[in-house]
Formats: C-alpha cells, structure tokens, sequence
C-alpha cells in the first residue's frame, strides 16, 4: 500500500511538471502591422489565395506556390501577399530561402 502511493505521488508530481511546461510555452506573437485574424503562411478565402510571412526582422523570403502545372516561386515581403485566385492556388510554402 505504501509503496502504491508514493508511485502514484511521483507519477502525479511528473503530470504536473509536464503540463506546466507544456502549458508555459506560449506561442509566438505576430510581427508588428500583420493581421491578427490571418494565419502566418499560406491561407484562402472563398475568393483569394494568399501568403502571410509573419516575421519582425523585415526579412523577404521565397516561397514556392503550387499550381495545377509546375510550381513558381515567388519572393514574398513582410505582410500578406496575395497569390491569385483561390480555385487557381493549391498551396504555398517556405522554401527556406531569404531573396
């Protein structure tokens, strides 16, 4: 009996550091200027495909955009670049070049 609850103290007290570890790592906030509501990356609307490179160091980055056909890329700023139209973009993603 004794030995069962200090295994269950340990395994409770192992719960607990984890989820506080997991739970004190907050996510990274939007560099200044960008949209709150759009995501970091690619997303679309009913109408329009874009990409939004969340960065606070004003880098520019390439990013290659699917297409049915061969992909291109493209050199993207800070903020929210419009691709084309939604039923045109499959997709886009960092290439994981700076231009």
């Amino acid at each position: 009996m004794v030995m069962r609850r200090s295994l269950s103290v340990v395994i409770g007290a192992v719960a607990l550091v984890l989820g506080a570890t997991t739970a004190s790592a907050a996510p990274a906030a939007p560099a200044a200027g960008t949209a709150l509501m759009n995501p970091c990356g690619f997303y679309e609307t009913s109408s329009d495909a874009y990409y939004q490179h969340c960065t606070s160091d004003g880098s520019r980055v390439i990013v290659e955009v699917e297409v049915f056909g061969p992909n291109y890329e493209r050199c993207v700023a800070p903020g929210t670049t419009w691709l084309g139209s939604a039923g045109k973009i499959d997709g886009a993603f960092y290439t994981g070049r700076t231009c």
